[in-house]
């Protein structure tokens, strides 16, 4: 009992009537508890020496060293700064209490013993150890008494001392069960494959970070000086992706990918029904998160110091008590922003690198997906939807990171800032508390709303980015039917639906944001108001330290409805992502079988499946889940295709030639029964898929290349003539989908690649029919019969009647039924050889027939020398970025945009609310400094109230108006730029779509437009409002405190300075990041239309990997962006915390009252201080708004770029009658075409006359200028000389859209649109029913549109409803229904089967009377019966004559093509 006595003299030993008892909290609860950690830890430390011997030493990881190293250093600082307080009053003879002295000692003796022991090998095993971990978390429950005895006291440094060692505590506490957790979740993942790579990875980052452990490196972290080499690059010369910062190796796209892929696979099998991406997210990135969450804590609670130092500042001024009191608060008011401008930069930094992980992991699952799940699945979503999950949803995704701790940290910070609030004005701030209440449910209904708006406008936007990719992937055709006008339209007003919800979006957004903006001063108001009318008086201290809560209240408010919006586009997304991800994959689709068969098994095959590459039992498919219940595409098809052999398929347009094809890829929804094919497959598609590249990528496709094989299989397919005409020979680099080849050129490459990479079984989609007659047959007779795949499984759908001739199997097809199956003996006799022609069939020697052939072809297609070793051949323009600044035009363009109006009233609106916001301030400062010292003030508390709320109105009124006139000029330049840009696009020549890619152009219509509608106005708004507030903030401190002039040009120098310093390189990142992303879309874009390609040839990992790099260089780009800006806002910060130390200090100097010149009174001194506190968040907010404005501002140079394209001569010289061409002769007087000034003309000084009413065909090898005539009459390339006359008139005169709706045209590449049938014949409505139905009919695709459900049935998107023959026999019809003299046939009958070819010929003989028609052919059964025959040779004619009379020369170029073809 004397001990006790002694250690607790005045103090009862347990409780003292309330609770417990000072000296129990510090003996029992403090240094009890202090003392049993130590002895866990010093227990576990000598019973862990002998398991450390025989464990492997555990590295530590970055996280690890912070929190063993940094925070229990943190943790021993508070108790020893006691211990030396407690000396101190010791020293000077005051009386301490021992049970504190052996409190604080306890403390400081575990953090110092907790340090010592982190640095043992046994670390692991003593801080891991299960018990300690428990320990921990009920360790800070027995100081919560203490810490509520510390409170009562209202000490503000006490406090603070007090809740920052509880808060630690709690913080060392839960990072050692999170550690624990994370290490034997490590431990257990090692077993699998998949998480051996990424532990092995995460040890590498673990080494990585241990070497660089030294003081330098922590140091180079916290100041981000890695940038520096790169910043000044960046100021002397214009940066590449070399200057960059080489990437982190956690923030490798790989790993990322792996980890969120590992998580998605674990949550789709828990979850089978609804997997969630966002519990998969959770998951992979969850417990960093977490992490990141506790450091936010201690960042927001820091935040709240400033305006209790201001509050003790104030007081100790007002009271002239001690001045080195009142320096102690100043240099702490300085020093608590340096620490907290630290701490916001980490938190920033590593809360941005795991957004970029997750946004690689999310751009690779999405692209994973696109490579395997099959076209049937895929059929469920548009292109443009997919497109927008890359382009939009992705980011919106990763937006979650903001969001969530946002959703916890804001409603915290309100709540501390109302409780401050509370202490200093009592209850008097439950009437400002009533008016954010009040909002709460007008926010959230406004909340509600936005996201209903949001949906529906990305419903829109993925509709309209659809609609954009079909008009510039199709804007040839377009043009050459001259309906880009009204394809605009239709995309125009999908946009204006898009505009109407991202209006209605945009004036709620306008809603929130006034609300939130004028809730602080009616706070002001309300709160003040009320606290004087209880009888109160104000003083400074009061009414300065609650403004500096006000202010720190202003950003969570704000920021409030954006995070919630954020939040909900975030989750909408992520609903988005998960339905796509659900999909089921090609592979699960392979082996799939129907309820009512058997189920094949390939391991143990029987003597069918040792004979057969494809076996096929009753199988039904059909293109999508909806479609089983009605009729399938294939209907109950069983067929054994021997290995070996040659099988060629056949049947009318629509039979389903194809469709067996992808059935036996694994395209199609397999509805019954079963299909297997065994070995490896190669395909060719009948509109062949080619990759932006060289010819030679193009051909290996991701395999090593082989000299001998490789020009073996060039020989083979008839491709090494053409290559060795081309400037760059094989490494020429052909642009998207092949624009500057040939279509046979196209074909032949796709051909190329099947046979390169020897796979075992070959499937041929109509390979033949897009190629001359000589070329066909060289290519069956070298390339499919001959000796490179002679011996492999041939599955080719061709009309050609050599090919059927060839066969070893003939199938004949039959609307989705398989009609009949045997060999070409049986064939000949067979009801079904009519399907070709009998005399051509009848033939007495198969062999005789293919060597005289192929002696023919032989003799007409000469072998040249190949280059191989050229450089590439750039005919595709590498994306142009500019340099600099943006220039000051590119914000007139978007201030004209918006308006110049507009853009005036939102200045003068947003300069007027500033200053009534100011002149608020300062009305507060007069009222304090009138009542100062006497109750009686020379006007009544009323009348200062009534011009508070004056200016509180005046205030609220001025926020609503720039609101919305921001949100209105905002929705005006979008609609400006979108109509503009689109006019300007759809005017450009055919040549500028040639050589830019489509995607680069898509990533102008969706990601910048994007920008340009929702990020760009919003980050100006905010950039405004931060210039405003600076200048308020200037003038107010130059008025109230003179000397702070002084120091504001040396603070301007150093500003300018810095931010031109970083601009420099941050504009130039900005760009370099914008031309990172467009590789990106333009490969996801190439990988849709090829993933069937790319699945039959198994390159998915070669496509993956190549993607990889690209995500690669974009995470570069960025990491480096956010880098630089955090190396800016880390200085802006450390400079307005010495603004803050000086105004303070000089606060402190001036109330010795010394000086010369006067500070002011003390309302205006706190008026000064706690306008200084703000400029931390406002200096590095205007440059970082500012920076972040010029960086969206690219998005608007960008677009402004593609407005400056060069546009077609719309306007004519010459006035043509509606009713022209009369006659339609056709002179073209020595013309010359060439597509670029550097390639070898297409057409060369060509001159012919073709007779009015006359039909004509034009025959030649593939790339001898066929397509180049059509080209230079609709004038879609400008001819370089000479001219065209049509009836007399030179075209060249004509305006250009006139002339082109005055022909009509079959393209090469037949072109339907996603809408009704009756739109895509006739798209401006003007023909009646019974016209289209007569076309339909001459066409015979009548029963077939019958069946589809009329002309009101849906086509769907690129026309994939209907096979590629009928698509032709449709833009057929659609021809026949254009009433003109003039009729153009590319290719029009490559695709059909030369029964319906036949047909077809004699449709056009009957429906076309009168009229001039021009037929470009390969096959010559085609043009036989025609008036006339031009042959054209490397863009000359070289012959021209009737084609009967042509026949009989033996030597004319015209017999030999005939020869070729057999006849």
């Amino acid at each position: 009992m004397e001990l006790m006595s002694f250690i607790c003299p005045k103090h009862p030993t347990v409780w003292d009537g309330n609770g417990f008892s000072e000296c129990f909290e510090h003996m029992v609860l403090g240094f009890g508890v202090n003392v049993v950690s130590i002895l866990m830890i010093v227990v576990l430390g000598l019973s862990g020496r002998n398991a450390g011997r025989s464990t492997r030493i555990a590295q530590k990881c970055h996280s690890e060293k912070v929190f063993l190293h940094l925070l229990p250093a943190i943790g021993a600082f508070f108790p020893f700064y006691d211990m030396i307080l407690l000396l101190k009053t010791a020293l000077h003879g005051q009386n301490t209490v021992y049970h504190e002295w052996l409190f604080k000692c306890s403390q400081f003796s575990l953090w110092t013993t907790i340090m010592l022991f982190s640095k043992c090998d046994i670390w692991f095993f003593i801080f891991y150890n299960r018990v300690l971990c428990f320990w921990w978390i009920a360790k800070p429950m027995l100081g919560i008494p203490h810490l509520k005895t510390t409170f009562s006291a209202l000490k503000v440094i006490r406090n603070f001392k007090e809740i920052c060692s509880f808060v630690l505590d709690i913080i060392f506490g839960i990072y050692l069960n999170i550690g624990r957790v994370m290490r034997e979740s490590s431990n257990k993942r090692k077993r699998g494959s998949l998480e051996d790579s990424l532990i092995s990875s995460n040890l590498e980052i673990e080494e990585k970070l241990g070497h660089s452990g030294n003081a330098h490196s922590y140091w180079h972290i916290l100041t981000f000086n890695s940038i520096n080499s790169v910043m000044d690059r960046g100021v002397l010369k214009q940066l590449d992706f070399d200057d960059l910062i080489q990437l982190p190796i956690d923030l490798n796209p790989s790993s990322c990918h792996n980890m969120l892929q590992y998580c998605w696979v674990a949550e789709q099998s828990e979850n089978f029904s609804y997997p969630s991406l966002f519990r998969a997210i959770c998951s992979a990135y969850g417990w960093p998160y977490f992490r990141l969450g506790l450091l936010k804590v201690l960042n927001d609670c820091i935040s709240f110091i400033g305006p209790l130092l201001l509050n003790k500042l104030i007081s100790s001024l007002q009271q002239g008590s001690g001045h080195f009191e009142g320096y102690i608060f100043a240099i702490s008011l300085g020093l608590t922003s340096v620490f907290k401008s630290f701490l916001d930069t980490q938190y920033t930094f590593r809360l941005s690198k795991l957004k970029l992980k997750l946004r690689s992991s999310i751009m690779m699952i999405i692209y994973q997906k696109c490579l395997h799940v099959s076209l049937a699945e895929r059929s469920k979503f548009s292109e443009g939807e997919i497109q927008t999950f890359m382009s939009v949803d992705a980011d919106r995704t990763v937006n979650l990171c903001n969001s969530f701790h946002d959703m916890w940290s804001l409603p915290l910070q309100i709540g501390v800032a109302l409780y401050l609030l509370y202490t200093q004005v009592k209850f008097a701030f439950v009437s400002g508390i009533a008016i954010t209440v009040l909002l709460i449910p007008v926010n959230r209904w406004i909340a509600t709303l936005i996201a209903r708006a949001t949906e529906k406008m990305m419903k829109q936007k993925d509709e309209r980015v659809r609609r954009a990719g079909e008009l510039l992937t199709n804007i040839r055709t377009l043009k050459m039917y001259g309906w880009e006008l009204l394809f605009t339209n239709w995309l125009m007003e999908t946009r204006s639906m898009e505009v109407e919800y991202l209006s209605t979006r945009k004036y709620l957004d306008a809603w929130c944001v006034f609300f939130w903006a004028t809730t602080p001063t009616l706070f002001s108001l309300f709160t003040f108001g009320v606290f004087t009318l209880m009888g109160n008086t104000l003083d400074a201290a009061t009414v300065f330290t609650c403004l500096a809560l006000f202010n720190t209240l202003i950003s969570p408010l704000n920021s409030f409805p954006w995070v919630i919006n954020g939040l909900i586009d975030a989750l909408i997304s992520t609903r988005r992502l998960s339905r796509f991800l659900s999909c089921s994959e090609h592979g699960s689709e392979l082996q799939k079988t129907g309820s009512s068969s058997p189920l094949l098994n390939i391991n143990q095959p029987d003597s069918i499946f040792q004979r057969n590459a494809v076996v096929i039992r009753d199988a039904c498919c059909c293109w999508s889940k909806s479609d089983e219940g009605q009729s399938s595409v294939l209907n109950h098809i069983t067929l054994n295709l021997p290995k070996g052999s040659l099988v060629v398929v056949i049947g009318e347009v629509g039979s389903g030639k194809s469709s067996l094809l992808n059935s036996i890829l694994g395209e199609m929804q397999l509805a019954h029964g079963s299909i297997l094919s065994f070995g490896s497959i190669a395909y060719v598609p009948q509109v062949p898929w080619i990759l932006s590249g060289t010819i030679r990528d193009n051909i290996l496709l991701g395999k090593d290349y082989n000299e001998e094989r490789y020009k073996e299989v060039l020989q083979a397919c008839a491709l090494d003539v053409d290559i060795s005409l081309m400037l760059g020979g094989d490494v020429t680099y052909v642009g998207e989908k092949g624009v500057n080849i040939s279509g046979g050129q196209r074909v032949r490459l796709a051909l190329a690649r099947a046979v390169y990479h020897g796979s075992d079984v070959f499937l041929l989609d109509d390979v033949l029919s897009a190629v001359d007659s000589q070329v066909a047959h060289w290519i069956l007779y070298n390339c499919i019969q001959g000796p490179l795949m002679d011996k492999r499984t041939r599955i080719l759908c061709s009309h050609n009647v050599q090919a059927i001739s060839s066969a070893d199997i003939i199938v004949i097809m039959d609307k989705g039924h398989l009609k009949w199956v045997g060999n070409l003996s049986e064939f000949s006799v067979s009801p079904y050889s009519t399907i070709s022609s009998p005399k051509e069939l009848m033939i007495s020697s198969p062999l005789i027939t293919r060597e005289s052939a192929r002696s023919v072809a032989e003799e007409n297609i000469q072998e040249e020398g190949v280059d191989f070793s050229g450089k590439a051949q750039e005919s595709v323009d590498i994306e142009m970025r500019k340099e600099g600044k943006v220039e000051l035009s590119v914000y007139k363009n978007y201030a004209a945009f918006s308006g110049w109006p507009i853009a005036i009233v939102i200045c003068i609106s947003a300069v007027l609310m500033q200053a009534s916001r100011n002149g608020n301030d300062l009305w507060l400062s007069h009222w304090v400094d009138s009542t100062k010292g006497n109750h009686n003030a020379k006007y009544s508390t009323s009348f200062y109230l009534v011009i508070l709320c004056v200016f509180c109105i005046a205030n609220s009124l001025l926020t609503l108006v720039r609101a919305f006139s921001f949100a209105f000029g905002g929705l005006r330049a979008a609609v400006q730029v979108h109509s503009n840009l689109l006019n300007k696009l759809v005017n450009a020549p055919v040549h500028f779509f040639n050589q830019t890619p489509s995607g680069r152009i898509l990533n102008r219509l969706s990601s910048d437009l994007y920008t340009i509608d929702d990020s760009l106005p919003f980050i100006l708004n905010i950039l405004l409002a931060n210039f405003i507030g600076l200048l308020g903030i200037a003038i107010v401190l130059t008025y109230v405190q003179v000397l702070f002039f002084l120091i504001l040009l040396p603070l301007l120098y150093i500003y300018s300075k810095l931010q031109f310093y970083y601009r420099s390189t941050s504009r130039e990142l900005r760009r370099l990041d914008s031309v990172a992303r467009s590789p990106i879309y333009a490969s996801f874009t190439e990988t849709l239309d090829g993933s069937s390609t790319i699945r039959a040839f198994k390159a998915e990992e070669f496509f993956l990997a190549k993607f990889t790099e690209n995500v690669s260089v974009y995470q570069q780009t960025s990491y480096s962006e956010i880098t630089a800006s955090l190396w800016l806002s880390l200085r802006l910060q450390l400079l307005a915390a010495f603004v803050i130390s000086f105004v303070a200090v000089m606060a402190i100097i001036g109330s010795h009252g010394s000086f010369l010149v006067s500070f002011g009174t003390p309302g205006q001194v706190g008026l000064a201080l706690s306008y200084a506190a703000p400029m931390v968040s406002l200096l590095s907010g205007f440059l970082a708004s500012f920076t972040e404005t010029e960086k969206e501002m690219v998005s608007v140079e960008r677009v402004l770029q593609y407005m400056d394209v060069p546009q077609e001569e719309l306007h004519g010289r010459q006035f043509i009658d509606p009713n022209w061409p009369f006659q339609g002769q056709i002179e073209f007087q020595h013309v010359t075409l060439r597509y670029m000034p550097s390639s070898p003309a297409a057409l060369h000084d060509i001159t012919f006359t073709i007779a009015g009413g006359t039909q004509v065909g034009i025959v030649g090898r593939t790339g001898a200028g066929k397509s180049s005539v059509v080209n230079a009459l609709f004038r879609l390339t400008p001819i370089c000389g000479g001219r065209i006359l049509v009836d007399g008139i030179n075209v060249a005169d004509v305006a250009i859209r006139d002339l082109r709706s005055h022909f009509a045209v079959v393209p090469q590449s037949p072109f339907l649109f996603e809408g009704t049938l009756r739109d895509n014949l006739d798209p401006s409505r003007v023909t009646s029913d019974a016209k289209i139905w007569h076309a339909l009919e001459k066409c015979h695709v009548k029963e077939e549109i019958e069946a589809a459900g009329g002309l009101d049935s849906h086509v769907k998107e690129a026309g994939s409803s209907f096979s590629v023959g009928q698509r032709q026999l449709l833009c057929l019809a659609r021809a026949f229904l254009k009433s003109s003299k003039v009729l153009c046939l590319d290719e029009c009958t490559a695709s059909v089967d030369t029964q319906t070819a036949s047909v077809i010929q004699s449709a056009i003989s009957s429906e076309c009377k009168g009229m001039t028609v021009i037929t470009i052919a390969h096959r010559i059964s085609t043009v036989l019966n025609m008036d006339n025959i031009l042959v054209l040779d490397q863009g000359i004619v070289v012959e021209q004559g009737n084609p009967q009379a042509l026949l009989q020369e033996e030597s004319s170029r015209f017999s030999c093509f005939a020869k070729a073809s057999t006849m």
